[in-house]
């Protein structure tokens, strides 16, 4: 998302993936400021002109849908090295179109079908989690504004004076902090639910109802309390009551598949140009684990398009159905909000309710426009490269069927002073907070900045095209897209500062202070290891010269250990860094290699810090002696000083990144 940290770290690009379970694990929801969307407060904006008239808009007719998807759908294949991809498209309680492209076995050459080829969904599994919950609370047996710590065996602990409640949960507003550790495994079975949940419990941060901040933990909490109330396994109970109601054949959340599905998975690529890789095992498999078959996902969409009903298949009442489209949950009416699990996308006009889903290799998108009666569910089962090729298909979908063309508002007089206000850093509220993992989402942080033209830019946000997105102010710090249907909001926060809405309502930003500043993080890291690597390189080198021109370091006992001491602690606080940074790229770039076996590892690089640390004392120390003992060493006492300032700044760096921190629980 941010490119210098990209250059640091090279973690962003898998953490998107891994994290999110989403839209981009930062899954299973969507990257904060992704896809173009409109107001969900009303399915027509005010002044925008909906494209009409004979032979305006093309009909949506299966030949049609064929032409246009083959079109799109092979050259983003060939262009962006993806194995396959999957399609459905339902209206009127029909599938109008399905199709597999490319192939589920790249080196076998065995093309995807749609009613037999299994893609992983990702977060659309949270999908049938949900709908699980509400069919729970139509039988009565789950209150939805109630304490969950009534319907489990082990307690999340209090926090901030409120209670967690399922409305919570499926409005992403728990709470909690973002967790990573175990959530994916490569060839592995499903864990226990009630002891991965129990020991994987991530800390609460936010009052739960005030601050959307997507979590994985929070549905699949959701998903054991299915459990808990039915008696029955949750892959089991979804089973039973949503895929055999629907007859959906091929589908399945366990981890590994039943022997009669396995065949017919999809095998998963980062390009497909390389190796298929391993079945991926989702951890908290409420939130992610589903496998499923395009023409069984139709079926899916068609029930809740059709009030829970599907042939002779009814899994939730109209009135349940009905509620849980509803908008649950926003934090401002302009902006796009939650559905009871489902979040709005408006766009084109419409309302537009849906979820993407991501595990490494596997990309997802589920959407219905419930006005028209019409689903989209696609899944790609490669990574790829040269951006999202989901997000490009929907949009050019949408615009064909149904084109749109919003009214361009000029922008409000106080423009110019405004957008001065929003520029700055923001922090994403998904992030980790309590464990030394808080520093790679640190240095995510979103960059506003201000134009001379009176719009603002986000750093790293970019069109289709590839160029930046530009934002001009329509309304009192609202801001619209130019040329185009993304709108950001800023409004004060719960601390009274600034937060930013992004299109998706799964997260907000928050104004990063001084003390959290990506930028001066950054800085400080880049001025600490400079000086640190300058003067263990200077150590040497230093002594080289003295002896070719035979000259002594005429040094006191004491000072010639102050001095040994001080390159030892530069050495430890580099070997930190490095290993930092090496831990958190293998981490990111193997995601399931973070679980209890890096542990050891994990402790080894920060009893490193810890030392490391308290080594900034010495540095302090060495300068005020320094400046104390050597009347003519001006160098001495500058490099001393810098190297105080630069062990300081790396101090700084582990306090706030919590890299010390001897929590494994992240």
């Amino acid at each position: 998302m941010i490119s210098r940290t990209r250059c640091l770290l090279l973690v962003v690009p898998v953490l998107a993936s891994a994290i999110g379970l989403g839209h981009g694990l930062l899954g299973q929801g969507p990257n904060p400021l992704s896809p173009a969307v409109r107001p969900a407060s009303t399915q027509k904006q005010e002044g925008a002109v909906p494209v009409s008239g004979s032979g305006a808009t093309p009909e949506m007719t299966p030949a049609d849908l064929d032409a246009f998807l083959d079109g799109l759908v092979n050259l983003q294949l060939k262009q962006n090295d993806i194995a396959g991809a999957t399609i459905a498209v339902v209206k009127d309680g029909r599938v109008l179109f399905k199709k597999g492209y490319g192939y589920a076995d790249v080196a076998k050459k065995k093309p995807v079908s749609p009613d037999q080829t299994l893609f992983r969904c990702g977060s659309i599994s949270k999908l049938f989690t949900w709908t699980a919950v509400m069919q729970q609370f139509e039988q009565g047996k789950l209150d939805l504004d109630r304490d969950i710590n009534d319907y489990l065996d082990f307690k999340i602990p209090e926090a901030f004076g409120q209670p967690i409640t399922l409305k919570n949960l499926m409005t992403h507003t728990p709470g909690f902090e973002e967790q990573i550790k175990d959530i994916f495994a490569l060839d592995g079975a499903s864990p226990e639910l009630g002891k991965y949940l129990a020991g994987h419990m991530p800390a609460r941060i936010f009052p739960p109802g005030t601050v959307p901040a997507y979590s994985n933990y929070g549905a699949s909490l959701a998903g054991y309390i299915v459990q808990r109330v039915s008696g029955i396994p949750f892959d089991q109970y979804v089973q039973q009551a949503i895929f055999q109601p629907l007859g959906m054949e091929h589908s399945s959340f366990d981890q590994p598949l039943p022997p009669q599905l396995a065949p017919e998975m999809s095998s998963g690529y980062q390009l497909a140009s390389d190796d298929a890789k391993p079945f991926e095992t989702v951890g908290p498999f409420p939130a992610g684990s589903v496998s499923s078959a395009a023409s069984d996902m139709a079926r899916f969409m068609i029930a809740h398009l059709q009030d829970g009903r599907y042939a002779d298949g009814q899994i939730l009442k109209p009135d349940t159905a009905k509620l849980m489209h509803s908008r649950l949950f926003g934090l401002d009416p302009e902006a796009n909000g939650m559905a009871y699990g489902f979040y709005e996308e408006s766009r084109n006009g419409h309302r537009i309710i849906g979820h993407g889903g991501d595990t490494v290799y596997f990309h997802s998108d589920l959407h219905l426009i419930p006005d028209s009666n019409l689903g989209f569910f696609v899944s790609y089962n490669s990574a790829g490269k040269g951006g999202s090729p989901r997000t490009a298909l929907w949009e050019s979908f949408l615009d064909r069927y149904f084109p749109y063309t919003p009214l361009d508002q000029p922008a409000i007089a106080s423009a110019k002073e405004d957008v001065k206000k929003t520029a700055g850093q923001y922090i994403f509220s998904r992030r980790s907070e309590t464990s030394f993992f808080k520093l790679p989402f640190l240095l995510q942080q979103a960059s506003v900045s201000a134009r001379d033209d009176g719009t603002i830019e986000v750093d790293g946000l970019t069109g289709l095209n590839g160029k930046p997105k530009r934002w001009r102010e329509v309304a009192p710090m609202v801001f619209d897209e130019v040329d185009g249907q993304d709108k950001l909001i800023f409004k004060p926060g719960s601390a009274g500062d600034l937060e930013l809405l992004p299109p998706f309502p799964i997260f907000v930003g928050h104004r990063a202070g001084s003390w959290e500043n990506q930028n001066l993080l950054l800085a400080a890291l880049v001025f600490a290891l400079l000086m640190m690597i300058l003067t263990l390189l200077l150590w040497p080198v230093a002594a080289l010269v003295r002896r070719h021109y035979g000259r002594r370091l005429e040094l006191s006992k004491g000072e010639r250990r102050l001095r040994l001491a001080v390159r030892l602690v530069c050495l430890v606080n580099v070997v930190f860094i490095i290993a930092l940074i090496v831990l958190l790229v293998i981490g990111f770039e193997h995601i399931w290699l973070l679980n209890e076996h890096l542990d050891k590892w994990i402790h080894l690089v920060q009893i490193l810090g810890l030392i490391g640390s308290a080594g900034a004392l010495i540095l302090v120390y060495n300068a005020i002696h320094a400046w104390l003992s050597w009347p003519k060493g001006l160098f001495r006492k500058l490099h001393a000083t810098l190297l105080a300032l630069g062990g300081l700044a790396l101090l700084w760096i582990v306090i706030v990144g919590h890299l010390i921190n001897f929590n494994v629980n992240y």
